[in-house]
């Protein structure tokens, strides 16, 4: 069968980041090791961060030397490590098998540390004010592609906070690579993996209506982020033309659904164009559309991309936008842009970052 060139080549080795517990165990059972390696194995590589099979002190000699055989447990190639001025945000430049680039993000605040997750090289959804869109789709990412990011951003922070933030709001529409999307967070969510939370893992999507839907079934509680940007088709169909597929309408409804089958409340994403969709008009449809389900609204002014029209409201405009949202709304956070200087923000990741 031919290879589709939206997946990555056959690896030679199985890439050990991208197995559950269950499939680690088969995969030594195929090379005549017993399955429970797989517990030991799972132990030192996501609780002791060891990633050498020499440290893995409690193994038999032989299976140390035979690992790098049976499984890769490399992490990609960080050809890129950039922090903002105040070193709060980091953006990395990985080189994948293939020679591939994906970049991925981590953003520290007095609160917590969130780690953002890209899902695939590139994006095939063309959002117009966003650098991604701006590549095309090159292909999918891996299973673990997905959680080395995760490792490689946990490795460099020494794993000083053991409680942080999973967000898929990176380059890609994680939806869009659903299955290995899925694979990654339960190996990242497993008890004997990181035993990350649910609840600290957000998806965004830019309204991929069946995968929302499909996702609401997986009983699991991630949180849920829509990329909803306009108040009108009119406007969203210009901004994002998967609009066209599944209207706003039935966005919501799906996201609506989603929330009372998770019973999590749905975060509605909105980029601030001047002059755009920032209006005292998509105020009041944004809080009546927000009020129709479990949700909370995240207005996020624009990150200019060059060679792109939009501009940024001015923080007078984005504070009048607020206001109007707050007695008429659930709940209204307004974004405070980290990494815009290492093209890191919202929207910015792709292949126009400098120094990349």
């Amino acid at each position: 069968m031919a290879h589709s060139l939206l997946e990555p080549a056959p690896l030679k080795a199985p890439g050990f980041y991208g197995l559950n517990r269950a499939e680690l165990g088969d995969l030594l059972c195929g090379h005549g090791l017993p399955p429970y390696r797989a517990h030991q194995l799972f132990g030192w590589v996501y609780q002791k961060h060891i990633r050498r099979a020499d440290g893995m002190t409690n193994l038999p000699r032989a299976v140390r030397l035979r690992l790098e055989e049976i499984c890769d447990l490399s992490l990609p190639e960080m050809t890129s490590a950039r922090a903002s001025r105040d070193g709060q945000t980091h953006k990395f430049v990985l080189q994948l098998s293939d020679g591939a680039m994906v970049e991925c993000v981590s953003m520290r605040t007095p609160r917590r540390l969130t780690f953002c997750l890209s899902s695939q090289i590139g994006c095939t959804l063309k959002c117009s004010f966003c650098a991604t869109g701006l590549m095309g789709l090159r292909r999918n990412l891996r299973p673990e592609e997905i959680v080395a990011q995760v490792m490689t951003m946990g490795d460099f922070h020494h794993w000083q906070d053991d409680r942080f933030n999973l967000v898929f709001m990176g380059m890609g529409e994680p939806l869009a690579n659903y299955g290995p999307v899925l694979h990654a967070i339960r190996i990242l969510h497993a008890p004997e993996g990181l035993n990350l939370g649910a609840r600290r893992i957000t998806v965004s999507t830019s309204g991929l209506v069946p995968q929302i839907r499909t996702l609401g079934h997986e009983k699991l509680q991630l949180g849920l982020a829509v990329s909803l940007h306009a108040t009108t088709d009119e406007v969203r169909d210009r901004l994002a033309p998967v609009n066209r597929r599944w209207p706003i309408r039935e966005l919501i409804a799906a996201a609506r659904d989603y929330g009372r089958l998770c019973g999590r409340r749905v975060t509605l994403e909105y980029v601030l164009l001047a002059g755009v969709n920032d209006g005292l008009e998509d105020a009041d449809r944004l809080a009546a559309m927000a009020r129709e389900l479990p949700s909370k609204i995240n207005l996020i002014p624009y990150n200019p991309v060059p060679g792109l029209p939009w501009q940024r409201p001015t923080p007078e405009a984005v504070q009048r936008f607020a206001e109007r949202l707050y007695p008429r709304a659930p709940a209204v956070t307004v974004r405070h842009a980290m990494g815009g200087e290492i093209w890191a923000a919202c929207g910015q990741l792709g292949g126009l970052s400098p120094g990349t």
